[in-house]
């Protein structure tokens, strides 16, 4: 099968295989946990209650979801492996004449196999879409552990319990979001509403589960106010945080969001260069806080957040493991994880596009269709693989290929990689 174009596919992958059945399944068993309704309905397909199918690899339980990197292995990784000199000759093959509209990160980090790691064009920059909401994901869990530092099923609790209202900044967005009702069973997919109101746990699970964003600019929101009230925020109405913002200057504001959103990506090592963002995700959001400076990012920059992820560094440990949790694939899979090879395997995923078309003069931009611009075009993932043979890997993936829906090109690539790093399947 040839492709004639590929875009960089990002896959993160945990190290260390794990036994497990075919019990209930995280996230779809974490509904008690978390409160998230869309789970409510996963779980109701897998006892048979309701129609409705899961992929085999949407299917591990709980207990199989680990940071695999915690143990002397992830110390070793600390310092930056160099190319592995056979896995970089097969990475670099699949993007020859394409050089200037691709960019991958990967790291292979299976279980009693050395490390090894490829990397093409690492360093240059794109600008990373929605895959910037992992950002914001960190800032989040940042700001909730300052909260309760010593006490995480306090944190669990507050993120289960406390209901967070829309409003404008939630506006608008084209990304629907699931909305269950575990009594009556009604179901519906459906663009958030100002009206809305939502736990803090599915504003994070509409975040990067359906990568809504309205509902990152409202987790953006949360993560800033936890920080201003502090100890006060759990009792925060939505009335009081308005006047907070109504009462201060955009370009304080501005200062402020930009400072705390990017700062734990500097604690943890990851330059300015590497990865930022500079803006909230709606406009909406945009009439309260103007941007600042930009958002860009690189497969290296990427890399380096999987890795401590999966170190159980962003943060602390649990926290490191619930981002992961909130990462992984029980929906519609698309992309590079849409690819029949890892029908099987767990998928970690993020994605992320962002596109523009150049104009006619008569200021029209006729025959440019969704995410084929022909100004740029980007297209990046983010993703954990885990395959019940026990390979893991670690890949980002980061593209501007104009003119073109590279999602085909995507999953095509996504079994090229792992055809290379599972010779023998």
């Amino acid at each position: 099968m040839k492709i004639t174009a590929f875009i960089l596919f990002v896959s993160i992958c945990s190290l260390g295989f794990l036994e497990y059945t075919q019990n209930d399944t995280y996230p779809i068993d974490g509904y008690e946990r978390t409160g998230i309704r869309r789970l409510a309905r996963l779980q109701m397909i897998k006892n048979g209650t309701i129609k409705g199918t899961i992929l085999p690899g949407a299917d591990w339980p709980l207990d199989s979801i680990k940071l695999n990197l915690t143990d002397k292995r992830g110390k070793e990784i600390d310092s930056f492996p160099v190319p592995d000199p056979d896995l970089q000759i097969q990475i670099e093959g699949l993007f020859h004449g394409l050089d200037k509209n691709y960019s991958i990160s990967v790291l292979d980090i299976t279980k009693d196999h050395p490390v090894r790691i490829a990397l093409h064009r690492e360093n240059a920059s794109y600008q990373p879409g929605s895959v910037g909401k992992l950002i914001v994901l960190t800032a989040f869990f940042t700001e909730l552990k300052k909260l309760y530092p010593n006490n995480f099923e306090k944190r669990i609790a507050l993120l289960k319990s406390k209901v967070i209202h829309a409003g404008n900044w939630a506006l608008s967005d084209h990304h629907t979001v699931p909305v269950f009702d575990p009594e009556t069973q009604n179901y519906s997919k459906r663009k958030i509403a100002a009206s809305d109101d939502f736990t803090l746990f599915e504003w994070l699970d509409h975040m990067i589960s359906v990568s809504n964003n309205g509902a990152a600019s409202v987790v953006w929101r949360e993560a800033m106010l936890m920080q201003a009230f502090g100890k006060d925020y759990p009792d925060l109405t939505f009335e009081q945080s308005e006047e907070y913002f109504k009462s201060r200057s955009k370009t304080e504001l501005s200062e402020i969001a930009i400072e705390m959103i990017n700062q734990p990506l500097r604690d943890l090592g990851i330059t300015e260069d590497e990865w930022r963002l500079g803006k909230f995700f709606t406009s909406g959001a945009g009439t309260y806080i103007p941007g600042r400076g930009g958002s860009t990012g690189t497969t290296i920059g990427l890399m380096k957040w999987m890795i401590k992820m999966e170190q159980g560094k962003i943060v602390d440990e649990e926290s490191s493991l619930e981002m992961k949790r909130l990462l992984y694939m029980t929906d519609r899979r698309i992309r590079y994880a849409y690819a029949p090879v890892l029908r099987e395997a767990a998928v970690y995923f993020k994605s992320g596009s962002f596109y523009s078309c150049t104009k006619n003069e008569d200021g029209t931009s006729s025959g440019c269709k969704e995410y084929q611009g022909t100004k740029y075009n980007y297209m990046n993932s983010v993703a954990i693989v885990e395959h019940p043979d026990g390979t893991r890997y670690l890949v980002c993936l980061m593209s501007n290929v104009l003119g073109k829906n590279s999602a085909n090109d995507h999953y095509v690539l996504a079994s090229r990689i792992d055809k290379i790093l599972r010779p023998d399947r």
